[in-house]
């Protein structure tokens, strides 16, 4: 478990990084989510139900950003990928164009990530990211971010993810994304980038 310390009056409680049961508790992570991305009710009705559906699959698991008062701040949940899933499929050939359909393969996908604004940019996301990739086997990573200069794009830059394709077009989604992917473990400290081979 990591601890990261409250922040003043602005961040009272301590923050704890560890194991959470996202089934039980995956309507406080929603909260997080639709705060976090700006989501509405109905958007977050239909995540509810892929967020079940995901943790059914084999190797799914998360971790939580919890104050000591047990208050979810933030969350992280990934799985082994698999070629038969739904993100797989609409990916795949944007991935293909660009040479890169192999990191489909053998990689762990970080399937969401959120903080809560109000403890954003204290390094929360950064533990959750890089703690819940340490435990996977695969020897990549692989996730898909909205295409903008984001304070989440910086970090995934930060942490040695480099976009392999962009941008990419999901049904119903009004932004295009792009598809990152970074070699296992993820670099701890910035430092010169990664370059993947075509």
């Amino acid at each position: 478990m990591l601890r990261f310390p409250g922040q003043g009056s602005r961040n009272p409680d301590d923050v704890v990084i560890g194991p959470l049961d996202l089934a039980a508790r995956v309507d406080e992570a929603l909260t997080v989510q639709a705060l976090a991305f700006g989501l509405g009710a109905d958007e977050i009705a239909v995540r509810r139900q892929i967020v079940l559906r995901h943790l059914t699959s084999p190797g799914a698991r998360a971790l939580g950003a919890t104050t000591a008062r047990g208050r979810l701040v933030g969350f992280v949940y990934g799985m082994p990928n698999d070629r038969t899933h739904w993100w797989s499929t609409v990916v795949e050939p944007y991935l293909r164009a660009q040479g890169y359909d192999e990191w489909l393969d053998n990689s762990f996908v970080i399937t969401e990530l959120h903080v809560h604004p109000r403890y954003q940019n204290l390094g929360i996301g950064r533990a959750l990211i890089t703690n819940i990739t340490d435990s996977a086997t695969e020897p990549r990573s692989i996730l898909s971010a909205i295409d903008t200069d984001s304070p989440a794009r910086g970090l995934y830059r930060s942490l040695g993810y480099e976009d392999l394709a962009r941008p990419v077009l999901f049904p119903s989604a009004p932004k295009p994304y792009a598809v990152m992917g970074a070699p296992l473990p993820l670099r701890r400290r910035r430092t010169g980038a990664n370059r993947f081979p075509p």
